[in-house]
């Protein structure tokens, strides 16, 4: 009798391990490895070449149907998604807890029902009664939402067969669904590959629009296996500081539109209301100029977002290390900057403390922040105030160059419609439509002269 081997998943990564080991090999997470049952194995003398059917190829360029979306009822939502749900489509959604996940599930999937179309809510964490009390809170309490509270695959699917594919299909959260079919317990990576497969079958078969919730794990990253983000048509997170008022729901992958689109939403009492403009939200409780203070044209997609970047710079009187602290943006990329402006602009940071901050908890990636950075660090270290109502922005090389950007037009039409009367950025930028008094600025020298030469 041939001995049956044992493998050893893990539940990070999906890394397979012929032995138990208290850290992944892989991942570096400990205590993660589960154990598995075994994988099939086909023999080599196997031959898949015959006994199958026949599919049918198609030309590129045959007819195909027009894209239909589904407005989920939330204008920021729909943006996001790049329209709108679509029919056969699923959409994986992560977010930290407490986030707002479920409240905006429920907010979109009560503005569906509303409309006349079939809605199902399956929860595997909560029970119906709680659920109900989180609509009543949300106004949803006559909304017509087929609820359910049910952690099994085989009664959902069963279920599901009896009546008519609904329009929309929302599972709370899917590392809580079970197969019995698949060995081991809900949340492991066998049982959210398969139940995550037969969910997505069902759904683009018969048509339905399929969101799922998905855990984090405590870096941010969707939990179980990643072949689950390549199974699905969007992958989408929601994110944001819970001690913060704002949340933003941001598309990382869009088979149906374009990616880095954001949504803005703000937790009010009664759930998540849509902020249409966020660079007000931002920008807010500016009415006086600080030193170490400078407006940044943000690009999300197509959306530009202006945020305020906040510089504090310490003086130490002893010989201890500076401390170098970042939230909102990529330290290592201050760690960068701070050098060029010590080798190219000569400027000391070396024997004081520096503290970048973006205000209202938001997070930068655009590379076109160097500038505004620059400014208010070097705004903080001369203790004198930027120009009022001035926008920055561009990318610094490792030779003090500024470099120009993407999108720089739409950027500056985003800070003239707000008031904004000035823009300091690349040079070669037409700024004739935007209505902008635009200075363009070569390198960080020019920069560092023109932050001195300000009120």
């Amino acid at each position: 009798m041939v001995k049956t081997k044992r493998r050893y998943v893990c539940q990070n990564c999906g890394s397979v391990s012929s032995r138990w080991q208290g850290q992944c090999a892989d991942c570096s997470e400990w205590n993660t490895l589960i154990e598995d049952a075994p994988a099939t194995v086909f023999s080599m003398k196997h031959d898949l070449s015959s006994g199958g059917r026949a599919i049918a190829f198609e030309d590129m360029n045959a007819p195909s149907e027009p894209l239909v979306r589904l407005p989920t009822g939330l204008a920021e939502f729909d943006r996001a998604l790049g329209g709108g749900l679509v029919p056969g489509s699923a959409v994986l959604m992560g977010g930290d807890p407490g986030i707002g996940k479920s409240t905006l599930l429920l907010q979109s999937a009560g503005a569906v029902a509303k409309r006349g179309l079939s809605v199902v809510y399956v929860s595997g964490e909560e029970a119906a009664g709680q659920v109900r009390m989180r609509a009543g809170r949300l106004g949803l309490a006559d909304a017509p939402i087929k609820l359910a509270s049910s952690t099994s695959v085989r009664d959902l699917l069963t279920t599901l067969g009896t009546m008519a594919p609904p329009s929309l299909m929302v599972i709370d959260s899917i590392q809580t669904m079970h197969s019995d079919t698949i060995e081991g317990a809900p949340g492991t990576v066998s049982q959210v590959r398969g139940c995550a497969f037969e969910l997505i079958r069902y759904a683009k078969e018969n048509g339905v629009a399929l969101v799922l919730v998905g855990h984090v794990t405590k870096d941010g990253s969707i939990a179980g296996p990643r072949v689950l983000e390549h199974m699905v048509d969007v992958v989408m997170s929601f994110e944001g500081e819970r001690s913060h008022q704002y949340r933003i729901l941001r598309a990382l992958k869009n088979r149906f539109g374009a990616v880095d689109e954001i949504g803005v939403f703000a937790m009010a009492g009664a759930g998540l209301e849509e902020v249409g403009n966020p660079s007000l939200l931002f920008l807010s409780g500016r009415e006086e100029p600080l030193a170490g203070s400078a407006v940044f044209p943000a690009l999300e997609g197509t959306r530009p977002v202006l945020v305020e970047i906040q510089a504090l710079i310490v003086r130490l009187q002893s010989g201890a290390t500076p401390r170098r602290a970042v939230v909102g943006w990529d330290s290592g990329r201050l760690a960068m900057l701070l050098a060029v402006l010590e080798s190219r602009c000569g400027l000391n940071f070396s024997s004081a403390e520096v503290y970048l901050n973006v205000a209202g908890g938001y997070r930068l990636s655009d590379p076109a922040a160097d500038v505004a950075v620059a400014a208010a660090l070097i705004s903080a270290l001369a203790d004198k105030p930027l120009e009022t109502h001035a926008i920055w922005f561009g990318e610094v090389s490792l030779a003090g160059e500024i470099r120009p950007v993407a999108h720089a037009g739409l950027r500056l039409r985003e800070a003239a419609k707000l008031g904004f009367g000035t823009g300091n950025g690349p040079a070669d930028v037409d700024a004739g439509s935007s209505g902008l008094n635009y200075r363009s600025l070569r390198g960080l020298a020019n920069l560092v002269d023109r932050v001195m030469a300000s009120a």
